[in-house]
């Protein structure tokens, strides 16, 4: 099960780090999905992500229980949408294929929308915080 979890976090993180460089893949969820595979399948790995330059602010605070920032949900749900939209109108042809990606896309919108937000308080702390320790 462990090298399971690893194979899909790595392709999750591969997707994330796809997202950085390509507008219309979000990045958070896929980022999120690597640290849950990591955290029950490598510590070492789990580690590398959160301590990552690149990848740790879009998860660190989500990790620390501060919750999502409301930015990162809206931005995240937005390409979501745009992203399972573009490929029901111009790349599935079956109707129950785009059925399907649409329970998916609003069941992904749904969790994200339901975490904890993130205030701008405690981003701008947890930040601070990081910066000092540095």
């Amino acid at each position: 099960m462990k090298i399971i979890l690893v194979i899909i976090g790595t392709i999750s993180l591969a997707l994330g780090i796809l997202g950085i460089l390509l507008p219309v893949l979000p990045t958070t969820p896929f980022v999120l999905l690597t640290i849950a595979c990591y955290l029950r399948s490598s510590p070492r790995l789990y580690h590398l992500v959160l301590s990552n330059k690149y990848l740790g602010p879009y998860v660190k605070d989500y990790v620390s229980g501060k919750g999502i920032p409301l930015k990162a949900k809206k931005k995240s749900i937005f390409l979501l949408w745009l992203t399972i939209g573009f490929s029901i109108l111009f790349i599935i042809d079956k109707a129950f294929v785009k059925g399907m990606l649409v329970v998916i896309a609003a069941c992904v919108s749904c969790y994200i929308w339901t975490r904890k937000t993130a205030t701008e308080e405690e981003t701008l702390e947890y930040s601070a915080d990081e910066k000092c320790a540095d």
